[in-house]
Formats: C-alpha cells, structure tokens, sequence
C-alpha cells in the first residue's frame, strides 16, 4: 500500500489568510508613478514646444534708473601731426638727416638736385628781364608820344596868337583907311584856321597820351605775369630742400640716400611729439550717434584727463568705426606713439527710463521682441527698444519693471512662442 503525504498537510484558519486587496498595493503603486510620469510630461509638452536647459540662458530684470550712454575702449597713441613730405619734382634725392633724428621747424632735411626746373627758372628769369624791357621802352616811348603832341599844341596856340595879333592890326588899318576890307576879311579867316588847329591839337595831346599809356600798361602787364611765373618757379626750386615744417622728430625715411625719385614721391615724415591723439575703434551701432566735439576722459597710468572727440571716420571697416580723440586741457607727460589708453565717451544721460541688460536678443529679429520668463517658461512678447548702451538698452514699450528678459541664449527657442526652461 502507498502513503501519501496526508500525514504533512496542516489546515490553515480563516484569520491567517492574505487579503485580497494587498495583493493590488504593488501593481496599484506602480500606475500611479506612470501615471504621474506622464502628467509630468504632458505637463511640460503643455508648457512649450521646446524645452531648453536653464544653465544655457541670462536672464536679466527689467528695471528703471538712469541710463548713461557712453562708448569705453582701449586706444593707441598717435601724433596729431605727422605730415609726409614729398618731392616737387624729379630728381637725385640728398639726405640731410635719418628716422629718430630731433629737428627744428625750418631746418633743411633733403634736398632734391632738379636740373630741368633750375633750367626752367633761368629761362623764366630770362624772359622777365626781356618784357621788363619792352615796358620799360613802351613807357619811353609813351612820354616821346606825349612830348610831340604837347609841342604841336603848343605851336598851334602860337599861331593862333599871330593870326589875331595880325587880325587887331588889320582892324586897324581898316578904320583908318589903311587896309581894304578884303585883307580884314582874310585875317579873320586865318585866326578861325588858327583857332580850330588848336582845338585838335588839344584832342591829339589826349588820345595820343591816352593810347601811349595803354601800350605801356600792357607791356608791364605782360612783365607782371612773367613775374608771377618766375616767383612760382622759383618758389618749387626753394621746395627742392625739404624743410622741416614744425620742431618734432623724423620720422619714416621712404626715399633712399642719393637715389632718383620721381614727382610727388614720398621723401620722409616728420612727427610733431607735442601734440598727441588717442584712436579709438567704435562698434558700427553707435558710429551714427558720434559727433566731433562730444566729451571723453582719457586715461593714462590710471590718472583721468579730459578730451573730446576731434574727428570720426567716414567709413567702416570689418564693422568699426575709427575715431580721434584729443586732449582739451593737458596730455600726459611722457606719451609715445602707439601707447595703449583706456578711453570712454560720454553721449548723454536719460534719466529714470525703463531699461533691461544688453544682450544678443537685441539683434536677434531686430529688437522687435524677446521672451519674457513667466514661470518655468519663456514666452515670446514683441518689445520696442530704444538707445542703448555698453550694458543697458531702453525699453520703450512691451515690458514692465520686474519682468524677468532672456537676454543671452534665446537663439535655442528657434522663434517658438513658448519654450519650456529646465
């Protein structure tokens, strides 16, 4: 006969039984983390389109208070003047002095041996003394004039004296019956003859005199130009010996020593060391808001100094706009050329305007909106903007004081109206 396993069975009472509903806690714990997992996620999918880490962002408050324009760079050093001289005409080139070299205003520094313009000038002076001549011999010649018509006025004026002497005596013998009528009549004929010869004797003395001077005006008229034309001629082989136009310091030597140079080729530079100007690169956006004359502190070895600004490029270049800067009371002492400055120029102050931190989404869409943090989101809000600065920008319309701006990093949203922000 087979045992069976009766004998190791054990009867369990009702009290010792699993409830029905332990066995659902596990399953039941589990949905309801997946099913908070996804409210999380729909959650955010609700949230925004994109969902972009924090840590990536600036986020900057928009507040009021006074917003100074100014525009701070570092400079260099540079000589207010520093003209190239340059040579008048071609030529063997001597110099006189090499770069470094201290010299005073007037001090001669090359000289250029030009034989075709010192030709030229003897030429010219040659021709002067030739029309200086001729006027010479015209005015001679006009007092000649003058001379013969005076002296055939004259003589006219003394016949018409005999032609009425002789008149009174035939008026004379008339009444006395001496002379007949006819001889009277003849007399008075003479004196009107001598009376008319005087009058274009007296015309002839004026125009005569009057065409001698204009002869003679044109011949020194003449002279006068062939003066000029020496003195310029002689004023370009003066220029053949470059003088230094200023006390300061040689420069750049461009023309090598007794070497041919042509017309209006660079010789050397000279720099005036007491003067100096600061040069600035100012970002293209405020170039338009530059104007000469504006205020600047200019700072060397940590000690301020007043300027302004002297001049503004017309053109930009690789997105910059240079600028000169001038010292208004006193430079530094000891400045040298291309010394580095720390310059900042003031624009102007607004005062108590609305205003966030600068930052890339001004240019981003062209300052027409930015993302506003509303929460655990960024949401897209058009703005206006107005005049910025280095740091600040002016808010004129869209936000509020204590709205919190992307100001770095909206690029992520990819012009989403509303990205979630972990």
């Amino acid at each position: 006969m087979i045992r069976d396993t009766s004998a190791q069975d054990r009867v369990l009472s009702s009290s010792q039984a699993r409830p029905a509903w332990r066995r659902w806690l596990w399953p039941a714990a589990g949905g309801a983390v997946l099913v908070l997992g996804i409210a999380f996620a729909a959650r955010g999918w609700l949230a925004g389109s994109t969902s972009v880490d924090g840590a990536r962002l600036r986020i900057a408050e928009v507040k009021r208070g006074d917003l100074v324009r100014d525009i701070a760079a570092d400079g260099r050093v540079i000589a207010a003047n520093s003209p190239t001289l340059y040579a008048v005409a071609g030529g063997v080139v001597t110099l006189k002095v090499v770069a470094g070299d201290q010299v005073k205003q007037g001090q001669p520094l090359a000289e250029i041996d030009s034989p075709e313009l010192r030709s030229k000038l003897a030429q010219e002076q040659t021709t002067l003394a030739g029309l200086e001549a001729e006027a010479g011999r015209a005015t001679l010649d006009a007092g000649v004039t003058r001379a013969n018509a005076r002296k055939a006025l004259d003589q006219a004026e003394i016949d018409r004296q005999a032609a009425e002497r002789n008149l009174q005596r035939y008026q004379r013998g008339y009444e006395g019956g001496a002379v007949p009528q006819v001889d009277v009549l003849e007399a008075q004929d003479n004196m009107r003859k001598a009376e008319i010869a005087v009058a274009h004797a007296r015309k002839d003395l004026g125009l005569q005199g009057e065409g001698a001077g204009l002869d003679a005006r044109n011949k020194h008229l003449l002279a006068e130009r062939q003066r000029a034309v020496v003195a310029e001629v002689q004023r370009q082989v003066d220029a053949l010996t470059l003088r230094a136009p200023f006390d300061g310091q040689v420069g750049q030597i461009q023309a090598v020593q007794r070497s041919n140079v042509a017309i209006n080729a660079p010789v050397l530079s000279v720099v005036d060391l007491s003067v100096f100007e600061v040069e600035i690169k100012v970002p293209e956006s405020f170039a338009r808001d530059l104007a000469i004359g504006m205020p600047a502190t200019l700072t060397s070895n940590g000690a301020p100094f007043p300027g302004e600004i002297s001049a503004v490029s017309p053109e930009v270049v690789n997105g910059e706009v240079v600028t000169r800067l001038r010292f208004t009371d006193k430079q530094p002492p000891g400045l040298r050329q291309n010394q580095r400055v720390s310059a900042r120029v003031m624009m102007d102050t607004r005062r108590n305007v609305l205003m966030v931190e600068r930052g890339p989404f001004v240019e981003q869409g062209g300052g027409r909106y930015a993302y506003v943090m509303d929460g655990r989101s960024a949401v897209r809000r058009p703005v206006q903007l107005g005049v910025s600065s280095l740091s600040s920008i002016e808010v004129l319309d869209g936000l509020k004081p204590g709205d919190r701006v992307v100001v770095s990093g909206s690029d992520l949203f990819g012009e989403a109206e509303r990205v979630s922000v972990n």
